[in-house]
């Protein structure tokens, strides 16, 4: 079958990986200007060269075998790399988050920079609704978006699958990217608040530079932080303008760092509607009638790993041999 895949995130792909090694077809259709998603990376010039902020996802670590075992591929091949100062079994994406992302991207026909705004079936095939025109036909159709996106275009089709994912809402995440020439004078790299409910102002605090092949001031480029706010610091401040919060999240950085902060050569605020899903515990969602189904992280948990088991799981549902 042809499947068109929309989202092309580390759900979507992973899944898109799955059924092309089971001789399947991928055409996959995402919105970014290119691969990463909530695990982008950002590049910022600066007169000391090259700013780079992992300001999405930080690391990711594996809890089951199966993503180990990608875990260690990515590694073997210097993917991903190990990052001891988030935990012992944290790793990155080297030279960023992206490269994950990136990785599997490469692999499959993938178009970027692309809006799907709506889905139409003619009772066997499928096509994708864009700006002024139409793509396909599919024999089905993977949506592996964020949920908030997902209901809209699940709902004229599948109403179960829409009402999963319009009763999974997301938390916020205000994150600030901050960079200074000189290293700031602190002991610690990675700072995480303990209430995981995220009462105060900060929830994360990374020496982005710090990570494996990062480069930062040792080897001329900037030292680059990234700082995400709490959920509900975030919540309140949700629809402020990004100079505005800019301003409060370096306040209160400079209050964890216990410092007067140098002024930065680069502050900027990135705000994440649909950084955190709360989950639903289906894993994925596939319709074997319909040929529609639905993954990402919003089914499972808020990590790499979730996004990457949700698109396994998808798959595995699809390649299952149906009951007679």
């Amino acid at each position: 079958m042809h499947f068109g895949i929309i989202g092309a995130g580390l759900a979507g792909l992973t899944c898109a990986a799955r059924l092309v090694g089971a001789g399947h077809a991928v055409s996959a259709f995402d919105k970014g200007r290119g691969p990463g998603g909530r695990m982008s990376t950002r590049r910022v010039e600066t007169p000391l060269g090259q700013a780079r902020f992992d300001h999405g996802a930080q690391f990711c670590a594996a809890t089951t075998p199966g993503f180990a075992r990608q875990l260690a591929d990515w590694a073997a091949r210097g993917v991903a790399a190990p990052w001891p100062a988030a935990g012992p079994d944290a790793h990155v994406g080297v030279p960023g988050m992206n490269a994950l992302v990136a990785d599997l991207a490469q692999q499959h026909d993938v178009t970027f920079g692309c809006l799907v705004k709506g889905l139409v079936h003619d009772g066997r095939q499928w096509w994708l609704v864009l700006d002024g025109e139409r793509r396909g036909p599919f024999d089905a159709v993977i949506v592996a978006t964020p949920a908030e996106q997902a209901a809209p275009l699940l709902s004229l089709h599948a109403f179960p699958m829409a009402r999963a994912a319009a009763g999974t809402a997301s938390q916020a995440c205000w994150t600030a990217m901050l960079a200074w020439a000189d290293p700031l004078p602190l002991d610690w790299s990675v700072w995480q608040a303990k209430d995981a409910k995220g009462n105060g102002a900060l929830a994360w605090a990374a020496r982005n530079s710090a990570k494996p092949g990062r480069g930062g001031p040792a080897l001329g480029d900037p030292e680059c932080w990234v700082v995400h706010a709490a959920p509900d610091w975030s919540r309140r401040h949700l629809e402020m303008e990004p100079d505005a919060v800019i301003g409060l999240m370096v306040e209160e950085f400079a209050a964890l760092a216990g410092m007067a902060l140098p002024e930065p050569l680069v502050a900027r605020a990135h705000r994440w509607r649909f950084a955190r899903p709360a989950g639903t515990g289906n894993t994925a969602l596939w319709d074997h009638t319909l040929r529609l189904g639905a993954c990402g992280d919003w089914l499972t948990e808020p990590t790499i790993e979730g996004a990457w088991l949700s698109g396994t799981a998808l798959a595995d549902r699809i390649l299952a041999p149906v009951a007679a």
